[in-house]
């Protein structure tokens, strides 16, 4: 066979699709009839993505000549260098937008919480590999992967960056499950994301969903120990959120709930970014209002248009045919990363493809969600398609590994 013909065109093509589509969007939301009302280095994003999308590409095509054994013989040590970047950054780190998140090497700005989730994935998905019977029987190993993703998310907590907190907990129950750990413990994994989510519109939603997912692993595994600590988790979720919304969290992160749960009650201030981005998403009709035409968009009343709320300008210029077809590649993205992930025969890579599969899906859930007032806004990107040099960077090099792991499918075996 053709050695082109080992590559994932597939992938390549919807990565290819969705950076396009994400420059088309940073251009109109920059530099459009009206961007001589934004700061200069704002109007400098477009051209800073091209040369980060061209770093990516050397990435990638670099990657595609490396050893596939490589990822998971660098993966412990890339895991600690990026938990000591991390703590780093907590302590010297430069503040922006109210978070942490950047270190600053020699002049250039790192989000080293991007690339920390690539490691945490390799280093968790590496011990997985080693400890292959992951049951209720051997619960210990799940835990010490749990340990292995709770320790990255706690110190991106400390930098104030919640939403990629979020991303790294995200992971747990799903290379769990993928790991052979039982439906209700993973069930039970997840529960008190869902429950939280209820407890933050309503506390009795709260309760509900607490009683609901208990019943439901109580018939999934039939465990008592396991249904007990499901009530009780679910019922310490509900009161911490309560106590989180209203002891806990900074003034401007109770707002964001607060609008969250009813934008309306401060259209002005908290509930402001909600509301345009739902206006600018709906006024968007059917094929949009035409590039460079979004009023919303144009006339700045999106905040954070070249980040956070992306979507709504493509949304609101192209229409529902233009974010259909942004959704659609998504999908198949998505869907193509778990297809190779259940071909491949070693699992080491099935784990890390599903990881990054997962990192791309929960981005991607919370972006749109944040714009259609689904979720609270915490400020996570669209892959590929947001502007973000370091997060596209990384998002990249996690594609440009699963596309190294399908072109190496053959000799990366489960024997090696």
């Amino acid at each position: 066979m053709a050695w082109y013909r080992q590559f994932d065109w597939l992938l390549i093509i919807c990565w290819i699709l969705l950076f396009s589509a994400g420059l088309i969007a940073i251009y109109s939301a920059t530099l459009g009839p009206v961007s001589q009302f934004l700061p200069t280095y704002i109007q400098g994003n477009f051209l800073n993505q091209v040369a980060w999308i061209g770093i990516s590409i050397i990435a990638l095509a670099t990657i595609q000549f490396t050893n596939p054994r490589t990822f998971q013989q660098i993966s412990y040590a890339l895991y600690v260098i990026c938990i000591i970047l991390a703590i780093a950054t907590v302590i010297w780190g430069v503040e922006a937008g109210g978070a942490r998140r950047w270190l600053v090497v020699g002049g250039l700005r790192f989000q080293i919480s991007e690339m920390l989730k690539l490691a945490t994935i390799l280093a968790v998905a590496n011990y997985l590999t080693s400890r292959r019977d992951i049951s209720a029987e051997h619960i210990g190993s799940a835990l010490v992967a749990v340990v292995l993703m709770t320790i990255p998310a706690i110190i991106i907590i400390l930098q104030n960056d919640t939403g990629t907190a979020l991303v790294l907990l995200a992971l747990i129950p799903v290379m769990l499950f993928w790991s052979g750990l039982p439906y209700g413990i993973s069930l039970f994994l997840i529960s008190p994301a869902i429950v939280a989510y209820f407890a933050v519109i309503n506390w009795q939603l709260g309760v509900a969903a607490t009683i609901v997912l208990t019943i439901a692993v109580f018939f999934i595994q039939k465990r008592p120990w396991l249904t007990g600590s499901a009530f009780i988790v679910g019922n310490l979720v509900v009161v911490g959120v309560q106590v989180a919304l209203y002891q806990i969290l900074k003034p401007h992160q109770q707002s964001r709930i607060e609008a969250f749960v009813n934008p309306a009650l401060d259209p002005q201030g908290a509930g402001w970014n909600v509301l345009q981005a739902k206006t600018a998403i709906g006024s968007g009709g059917f094929w949009g209002k035409g590039f460079l035409e979004g009023t919303q968009t144009q006339l700045r009343f999106l905040p954070e248009q070249w980040t956070d709320f992306i979507f709504p300008v493509i949304a609101e210029e192209f229409g529902f045919i233009g974010a259909g077809l942004l959704l659609l590649v998504f999908t198949i993205l998505l869907l193509r990363l778990l297809s190779n992930a259940g071909e491949h025969r070693h699992p080491f890579a099935q784990l890390v493809i599903v990881g990054v599969a997962m990192t791309f899906f929960v981005h991607l859930l919370i972006n749109l969600g944040s714009a259609m007032g689904l979720f609270p806004v915490i400020g996570l990107p669209l892959p590929f398609v947001s502007y973000g040099g370091s997060a596209f960077l990384s998002y990249s090099i996690m594609l440009a590994i699963c596309i190294n792991f399908h072109f190496f499918k053959r000799e990366f075996s489960i024997y090696s």
